[in-house]
């Protein structure tokens, strides 16, 4: 590694770790402030990523003016500063408050699913609050293991882990000594539940599919998972209002009878990316997306 990507990472490190001290023990209307002022500070700068996300959300909402979607770009960068500033605090809300602020649509989906002991697979795209959403489910007594990407340096890494477990899920690195796959199907085995972001393709097992009309490549590893194990794959949505996150069910995803397995991993994703498809047109501002997912995007980056 560079001597400079040496001092990047160490300032990542330090900025994270300077947030989760200091904001969470601002006031509410001051954190809220500062980073509404942040997600406006950062759309202005109109970097790469809000390029992206501009890109992403004219996809979204494609009858949107200019100026439509510039004001959807500037909604969904505040948005997407208040899921950092909500993570930031969470650690400091009690088990009331992570329940009072989140409203919970079609929970029996999950309980009936739950219920069958046969592992549940809850899949989704980068909606609303999922760790919000990961503190609720511990909340009501229920374990939950999930996935993270390995980030550098290895201290923001362990930070993010740690950050995770303290809301009461198991952190499982996507790369490591263990092999994963067989570590999450145990779980599956075991009646757990697995929580997985499907809507980029992170250990390129992308599978072909059609979101809202143009082709883009998603993950099938929560479809093969919930296969191979033989349990539920239930998709979830998240978004906000102005002072609650929402959590939503959908019902669970079966593929076609008869079909081989790679086919019905194929359709199992596809039948994934038309729910994020309705997901995130019902709420295009609460998709933090800011990397490239259509393949015709010629303007975006991987």
């Amino acid at each position: 590694m560079s001597r400079l990507a040496s001092v990047r990472d160490r300032g990542s490190d330090l900025t994270y770790a300077a947030g989760w001290s200091a904001v969470k023990r601002l006031p509410e209307p001051a954190a809220r402030a500062l980073f509404d002022a942040a997600g406006d500070a950062t759309h202005r700068r109109h970097g790469k990523g809000v390029r992206q996300l501009r890109r992403n959300l004219a996809h979204v909402v494609p009858d949107a003016s200019d100026d439509e979607l510039e004001a959807l770009t500037r909604a969904a960068m505040r948005s997407y500063l208040r899921y950092w500033r909500e993570s930031f605090r969470l650690p400091t809300w009690s088990a009331q408050e992570v329940e009072r602020r989140i409203v919970v649509h079609d929970r029996g989906l999950l309980d009936d699913a739950i219920a069958e002991g046969r592992g549940v697979v809850v899949v989704a795209g980068h909606l609303g609050n999922w760790d919000h959403v990961a503190a609720w489910a511990a909340g009501q007594g229920i374990a939950v293991t999930s996935v993270a990407e390995r980030l550098r340096p290895e201290r923001l890494f362990e930070r993010f882990v740690s950050y995770r477990e303290s809301l009461g899920m198991e952190i499982l690195p996507l790369t490591g000594d263990r092999d994963l796959t067989t570590v999450l199907l145990t779980h599956l085995r075991e009646g757990r539940v697995l929580a997985l972001l499907a809507d980029r393709d992170l250990a390129h097992s992308a599978v072909d599919v059609t979101l809202l009309g143009r082709p883009a490549r998603m993950p099938g590893g929560p479809a093969a998972l919930a296969l191979r194990a033989g349990g539920v794959l239930l998709p979830m949505s998240s978004w906000y209002d102005e002072t609650h996150t929402h959590l939503r069910l959908h019902p669970r995803l079966e593929a076609a009878p008869g079909l081989r397995f790679r086919d019905a991993v194929a359709d199992l994703t596809q039948q994934f990316a038309d729910v994020l498809g309705g997901a995130i047109t019902e709420h295009p501002t609460d998709w933090h997306m800011l990397q490239r997912v259509w393949l015709d995007d010629e303007g975006g980056a991987r």
